[in-house]
């Protein structure tokens, strides 16, 4: 079994086109991620799964997809499918991350990674098992605005860096709004509206100043609209004696909402809207603002690198290791648990 193992394996490293199957073709695979499978070379999206067939159908349809499932399991063993993207609803990323990886297949999995931080442990063990490909889609690593800043960064533009701030204010909505939605149900999405964006923020803390030295942090429910935290906030320290404050609130008014990623440096300020398309910079009195356009399949950029590292062309752009960074610090955040 084992040398069977190996020989798929080495089949996979020896292929020219990666050929994909989603598992979950819902919203978020209909611009951002999904059309962008067919428009990257030796790419090509070969199959969808989705448990209603009538969307399903008219997803294959919409998407000129050739073969549809209705049970992961099926197109995960396909033998014309070699990488498998996970875009369900994150309760399931682990037990569908680790069948792709056992059935010798590449997996590229929604962010976040899991649910928890041991299911992600889980997840790199079982990658690390089979000496397989993992990847998780924090895909703001791949865009050109975001390159920009961490470029900037590197080379001291605003000197050495001595403070970065994350705000997250966004108005709430009515409690019966909340009844049907799984980003605020903890065993669906590991818990509210911070594990749902605060990811996006986290691993570009990390992509850009390195890993957190210490962390700490406490959530509440300030307004009982659903059963799990709406408010959260945090501090860390990170390496070159770089300060880390983050504010998350999911329950302000309509006038109060906010996104800040602010980077304060000796010589100056950079900042910008994590879910925005400007850099903002103030330096010696002046200001100036780089504009960029987004793609029109915002993980694009991304998949081209996933790609890339699946054909054995680069190195992984989001590492499990990478990932998990960010979870450490959310599940410290919301619940008090420590590294592991």
């Amino acid at each position: 079994m084992l040398f069977q193992c190996t020989s798929r394996l080495n089949n996979l490293h020896a292929m020219t086109t990666i050929q994909w199957g989603i598992i979950g073709c819902g919203n978020v695979t209909e611009l951002k991620s999904g059309p962008a499978f067919n428009k990257i070379p030796h790419s090509k999206l070969v199959a969808v799964m989705r448990r209603d067939q009538q969307l399903l159908k008219e997803y294959a349809v919409r998407h000129a997809v050739p073969m549809i499932f209705s049970d992961a399991s099926a197109l995960i063993h396909h033998p014309e499918i070699n990488a498998v993207y996970i875009a369900t609803p994150p309760h399931m990323h682990e037990h569908f991350a680790i069948e792709v990886l056992r059935a010798n297949k590449f997996c590229y999995v929604e962010k976040p990674m899991a649910t928890t931080v041991q299911a992600c442990l889980n997840m790199q063990s079982v990658t690390e098992e089979m000496g397989g490909k993992l990847v998780i889609a924090h895909y703001r690593r791949a865009l050109p605005m975001f390159l920009k800043v961490k470029e900037l960064i590197e080379k001291k533009y605003i000197g050495d860096i001595k403070e970065v701030v994350i705000i997250m204010h966004k108005k709430a909505s009515s409690k019966k709004e909340y009844l049907t939605n799984w980003r605020v149900d903890k065993a669906i999405a590991g818990g509210g509206f911070f594990y749902d964006l605060a990811p996006h923020q986290l691993d570009l803390v990390f992509y850009f100043f390195g890993e957190a030295i210490s962390y700490q942090g406490k959530a509440k429910n300030t307004q009982g609209l659903y059963a799990v935290e709406d408010t959260v906030t945090g501090t860390m320290q990170l390496k070159k004696n770089i300060q880390f404050t983050g504010d998350w609130c999911f329950a302000k008014q309509d006038e109060m909402e906010k996104d800040a990623f602010i980077i304060k440096g000796e010589l100056g300020v950079i900042q910008f809207e994590v879910f925005g398309q400007n850099i903002e910079i103030s330096k010696a009195g002046n200001k100036e603002c780089i504009h960029f356009e987004p793609p029109t399949h915002i993980q694009q950029p991304m998949i081209e690198k996933v790609v890339n590292y699946f054909l054995e062309k680069g190195e992984n752009p989001c590492s499990a290791a990478d990932a998990i960074l960010s979870m450490q610090v959310m599940e410290a955040f919301v619940y008090g648990k420590k590294a592991y």
